[in-house]
């Protein structure tokens, strides 16, 4: 029976594949997260093997498993997005004093969205919880000097987004809570 299993898998997999990607292509807003909807639904499918109906049937059973995987998807997207928005209020109590609040706030938050998730994360850990190179070092496993020059490139690309973005932070209005020294 457990020598079926992967051929069984590997037949509804070839057979399912384009039906499950086109469904969540057309219910997503990326291909990415299309293809995540897709290899959740067919590693669900892998750990249900026993579960899975035989024949054509195993396709509309797949299409019940990617329709949970969608909703949990949207749900786990509709959280992410709530946080966000917490964070950018968070960011307008720390910051709604200075001179660079209002609309220069917003687009420095929209330019802060968009740099690559790593920047972003090294840039967290300094601004928003406050580490130092050696404790980021200690949290993301790397070196000390590998954080300082990834922070050093992080805050050079976040620099030349907010310029090719227009916004103008100049040592005097730069964003830094009240209670955190330069």
């Amino acid at each position: 029976m457990d020598d079926e299993r992967p051929a069984r898998f590997e037949a509804v997999y070839k057979g399912a594949y384009g039906q499950i990607t086109a469904y969540a292509a057309r219910r997503c807003d990326s291909p990415q997260d299309a293809a995540d909807v897709v290899a959740e639904t067919f590693a669900i499918a892998w750990r249900r093997i026993d579960e899975m109906p035989r024949g054509q049937e195993a396709t509309l059973w797949l299409y019940g498993v990617a329709r949970n995987v969608l909703s949990n998807h949207r749900r786990g997207e509709v959280r992410r997005q709530a946080r966000s928005a917490e964070l950018d209020a968070e960011m307008a109590d720390l910051y709604g004093n200075s001179p660079d609040s209002g609309l220069e706030l917003a687009a420095i938050a929209q330019v802060f969205r968009t740099l690559p998730d790593d920047d972003r994360e090294l840039l967290s850990l300094v601004a928003w919880e406050g580490l130092d190179r050696q404790e980021i070092a200690t949290a993301l496993g790397l070196s000390r000097n590998a954080v300082r020059i990834r922070l050093h490139r992080a805050r050079g690309r976040f620099s030349r987004a907010l310029t090719e973005a227009g916004v103008c932070v100049t040592s005097e209005s730069r964003l830094v809570p009240a209670e955190r020294p330069l």
